[in-house]
């Protein structure tokens, strides 16, 4: 059983996983809180359970439903493996294997999220009960599997998860049969793409491109994504000035992001959002894209600074637009880090090996 914060993830993250599961042979039932795009999810092949919660909701009663649900509906499937990720479904749905019997309980880390990056009050009292309930869960958890070094330390230091049950793995890897290698374009486009939400780096890179723009006006700067509810939204009226002035492009959300990529000359991401390991950097090096990302937990596990990218100071506009600058007056270091990104991507990224190693910590 997969447990999920989200469908699309179950799709977008982890559909290559569950196809690899059910190539060896496994029936996969997968839970998600709604309907949404479930001819996707259903179209992995999986039985489909909607088990309701709210991701940023901190109501205890709300929980409380929610692993009372899961319990109910691990205890009807019977199955032999639960495998969990993101912060409540990793949590309750551990908690709730356990109590329903199942002995191979799998948790996964993508990322610490905005708790683990906020240091406002709330989000320190948040860090705390978050604390005594991932530790309790890793308890009953055979693996629990991180996707960067720093997130497997941290954790570990902090006495939530005993050192030999922690391994890190690559990511969720990415598919590389469709996130293929294509040329660089003639004229230097930057490429963001990431929720609309403050921690992405979003003000970052408008910002940047609009001081790139003046020296630079055939430049372009596409920033891609959905506007998100949560908390550190962005609203649409705040980024429309950076719009209205030429600085950035907006072709909001899309589920196919590839012909964006092979448009691309480098893909940026200015985050300072606690990642797992982003995604849409893998995706970038795939396709074999330069990447100018922050020296961040995450990030920093992908891009080597000045072989197939840039690390540079989180949420400093300055020293994105001047490494940006560096890659568009000189074609043929963006052509050499594009090669570097492609090689490194197919030596440690490719989903095929990462799920390789999934499916043998599992010990599937």
């Amino acid at each position: 059983m997969v447990i999920s914060p989200k469908n699309k993830t179950l799709f977008n993250f982890r559909g290559d996983l569950i196809k690899r599961f059910i190539s060896e042979g496994h029936e996969v039932v997968a839970t998600g809180p709604d309907r949404e795009f479930i001819n996707d999810v259903l179209s992995l092949g999986v039985k489909f359970i909607e088990i309701p919660f709210t991701k940023d909701n901190t109501s205890i009663l709300g929980d409380i439903k929610y692993f009372k649900r899961l319990k109910n509906a691990i205890t009807e499937q019977k199955p032999d493996l639960v495998f969990s990720y993101t912060i409540k479904p990793v949590i309750y749905g551990s908690l709730a294997a356990r109590k329903a019997g199942v002995k191979r309980i799998y948790s996964m880390v993508t990322g610490l999220g905005r708790v683990y990056a906020s240091r406002s009050k709330k989000a320190k009292v948040l860090r705390m009960i978050t604390g005594l309930l991932y530790k309790k869960a890793f308890k009953k958890s055979n693996k629990v599997i991180f996707q960067n070094s720093d997130d497997l330390k941290q954790f570990v230091k902090l006495g939530y998860v005993n050192e030999k049950k922690a391994v890190r793995i690559d990511g969720s890897g990415v598919n590389m049969s469709k996130f293929s290698a294509s040329k660089l374009p003639n004229q230097p486009i930057f490429l963001m793409v990431a929720r609309i939400i403050k921690e992405k780096g979003v003000f970052e890179f408008a910002e940047a491109a609009r001081k790139v723009k003046k020296d630079f006006p055939e430049a372009r700067f596409i920033l891609l994504g959905g506007f998100d509810r949560s908390i550190g939204a962005i609203k649409p009226e705040e980024i429309e000035p950076y719009i209205q002035d030429g600085s950035i492009e907006f072709p909001g959300e899309t589920k196919d992001v590839i012909p964006f990529f092979k448009e691309s000359s480098v893909f940026v991401l200015p985050t300072y959002y606690r990642e797992g390991l982003p995604r849409t950097i893998l995706e970038a090096m795939a396709m074999g894209r330069p990447v100018i990302t922050t020296d961040w937990p995450g990030c920093r596990d992908a891009v080597i600074d000045g072989f197939n990218g840039y690390l540079i100071k989180p949420k400093d506009s300055k020293i994105l637009a001047e490494k940006m600058k560096k890659l568009l007056v000189n074609f043929e270091l963006t052509e050499e880090m594009s090669n570097n990104s492609f090689s490194l991507c197919k030596e440690k990224y490719d989903v095929n090996i990462v799920n390789s190693k999934m499916l043998n910590i599992m010990d599937i």
